[in-house]
């Protein structure tokens, strides 16, 4: 499947007044808690009170996908405890929220290398993905295990299984459509929140074009407000796509 959105590389996106779609690296849980003398898990369990609120957020202010860095391919690197407690939160989460996202007719994905989860996370995952599938009011995805690199690579990976006599004739749609987010169109809004000023092997290919918002808010305490800010500095962005603002103002 084709991105719903073309790409800003080859046609010219319409870039609306509100995001579309909107990706976060949800960084600052650890020292959220560290600031409160509290241990780093209690950081992870305060933020899905903000992912919560950001899902609501979004769908008051009319965005239609949201997506989520919840765990890079990197994070294994943290202490084995830490690691097991967000597996266990994860799985835990997947168990109490799908059946309420359902309802509210949110459309759940994850993306991401699945094959270091245990069974009955995938399981979870699978279940939630194929009973949200028709909702429509937001796509809710969650990135876990998933680095852009990886993405990258596993997308040549299956365009050379299914198209092995492309050799040098391939263009940017052959590839663009085995990349994890190929059913959603490209970010116009990423936003990081903690204060790092990266994007972390995040989307890599997806972020050609979309505008980047830092703050040094901790994702615990990342809520309405703070999202209605970085939509009101996207929306003071001048979105050029290669052309000159002389050109714009002749389209206005």
């Amino acid at each position: 499947m084709y991105f719903t959105s073309p790409s800003s590389t080859k046609i010219i996106p319409k870039a609306g007044i509100i995001p579309q779609h909107v990706a976060i690296i949800m960084d600052g849980n650890g020292r959220w808690a560290k600031s409160r003398l509290l241990p780093r898990i209690a950081g992870h369990k305060r933020g899905i009170e903000a992912v919560r609120t950001a899902v609501k957020a979004c769908i008051e202010n009319g965005v239609n996908y949201l997506t989520l860095f919840a765990f890079s391919s990197e994070n294994w690197r943290r202490p084995p405890e830490e690691v097991s407690y967000l597996m266990q939160l994860f799985n835990t989460v997947l168990e109490q929220e799908i059946i309420k996202l359902h309802e509210n007719g949110i459309r759940f994905k994850v993306i991401g290398d699945l094959t270091k989860f245990e069974a009955r996370i995938i399981e979870s995952i699978r279940n939630g993905e194929q009973m949200t599938a028709s909702n429509t009011r937001l796509t809710l995805t969650i990135a876990a295990n998933y680095g852009g690199r990886w993405d990258i690579m596993q997308a040549v990976r299956k365009m050379y299984v299914q198209a092995p006599k492309l050799t040098n004739n391939f263009v940017e749609e052959d590839l663009s459509q085995h990349f994890a987010m190929s059913y959603a169109p490209e970010p116009d809004l990423f936003i990081r929140t903690g204060g790092e000023k990266r994007i972390s092997n995040f989307l890599l290919w997806s972020l050609a074009y979309t505008e980047l918002y830092f703050t040094d808010t901790l994702w615990p305490d990342f809520n309405k407000d703070a999202l209605d800010l970085a939509i009101q500095s996207y929306q003071q962005r001048e979105r050029r796509f290669g052309r000159t603002s002389e050109q714009l103002q002749k389209l206005k």
